[in-house]
């Protein structure tokens, strides 16, 4: 009989007891949230229920196993088992807590920094400083996992005696991999691009969605995903058009006869400007900037806060000033010559017949008598 009830109390009293340490733990931080709503901290932290009740499960079976005498010709093994779960979840907890408290720093900044381009960079900083976290938090809770086999901590002294081999050879086989790692963390410390920026990149306009440590995706205007190495925005040129501050001036050309009516057109630029959403009323201007034999080339210049905005502004005035040169000044739209060409005057001053003029101009021209 004690063979039966030693195993179910040790194994069943330690989860009946992870239960009740985690649902008082998750009871206390519900009424820390709610007693402080002005910080994410205490929310964030439920999130990290789980891989605690783990901890707490495994290491009071881990410490509690040898007096339950059950499966005792597999003791080590699952004894192993239990170490190596305890390790796992407690590397899972570590990354949960250190993800809630930089989210929580990272929220207080943006609540008291108004300036978009500094919470964006903040936001990339803490998104790349997270992801390193998780990658030394990961590769030391794997380490710890195999220094708990016997046969790896014998061979731990010949591994660290090849440590100095082992890492010029690591580092030469994985050279492009290392750049990119460098290459981001430049990224994300150097202020160069940021989550939220808008880039032209390739000649694709788009937004930054993510950064990681080895790669950079873009979204586009039409929902695709470019995804990029981060190398490429350390060592090509490229366009970002949020850096310095988000406020931006856009352009539309228009080729119109030289007959539009450039003053109307001004008068109307400040109408349309004026009933959209859009702009920003900081500038708007137009004025003729080129001319063909055929048409003239008129710009509008328009601002707005940001470059969505100066998207919307532009199309806006492209639309409604096409739709009121059509309606009100057509004879304002390009076309095409169709009137006869005049004839060059002779060499007497009066003007060729239309026969003879013209050959004797072809002879003159050509060289042929």
């Amino acid at each position: 009989m004690e063979n039966v009830l030693r195993p179910v109390i040790v194994v069943g009293g330690s989860v009946v007891l992870t239960l009740l340490i985690g649902w008082a733990t998750d009871l206390l931080l519900r009424k820390a949230n709610d007693s402080h709503p002005e910080t994410p901290l205490w929310g964030l932290l439920r999130r990290g229920r789980i891989p605690y009740q783990l901890v707490l499960c495994a290491a009071l079976l881990r410490g509690s196993y040898d007096q339950a005498k059950l499966l005792e010709a597999h003791r080590v093994g699952i004894g192993q088992a239990l170490t190596l779960v305890l390790i796992g979840s407690a590397a899972w907890l570590v990354i949960r807590i250190a993800g809630a408290v930089v989210e929580t720093s990272y929220t207080r900044y943006a609540r008291v920094h108004r300036d978009p381009a500094r919470v964006r960079r903040v936001r990339t900083q803490v998104s790349l400083i997270m992801r390193v976290v998780s990658a030394i938090v990961g590769v030391v809770a794997a380490a710890s996992m195999l220094l708990t086999f016997p046969a790896m901590r014998a061979a731990g002294a010949s591994l660290l005696a090849s440590a100095g081999i082992l890492g010029i050879v690591a580092g030469v086989a994985a050279q492009s991999t290392l750049a990119n790692l460098f290459a981001g963390l430049q990224i994300a410390f150097g202020d160069m691009v940021r989550i939220g920026d808008t880039v032209v990149v390739d000649g694709e306009w788009g937004t930054v969605d993510e950064i990681t440590l080895t790669f950079l995706t873009v979204r586009t205007w039409d929902e695709r995903r470019i995804t990029m190495p981060v190398t490429y925005f350390t060592s090509k040129p490229f366009q970002n058009w949020s850096r310095g501050g988000s406020q931006m001036t856009g352009i539309v050309f228009f080729h119109v006869d030289h007959s539009a009516p450039v003053e109307a057109m001004r008068e109307r630029l400040r109408d349309i400007v004026r009933q959209c959403p859009a702009w920003d009323g900081r500038a708007h201007g137009l004025v003729v900037t080129d001319t063909t034999p055929t048409t003239m080339e008129v710009r509008a210049l328009v601002t707005a806060k940001d470059a969505d905005d100066i998207w919307t502004v532009r199309v806006t005035v492209r639309e409604q000033m096409i739709r009121w040169l059509t309606e009100e000044h057509p004879y304002a739209l390009p076309r095409v010559n169709t009137a006869e060409a005049i004839a060059p005057p002779s060499r007497n001053g009066h003007a060729w017949a239309d026969g003879a003029g013209h050959r004797e101009y072809e002879s003159s021209r050509t060289g042929r008598g």
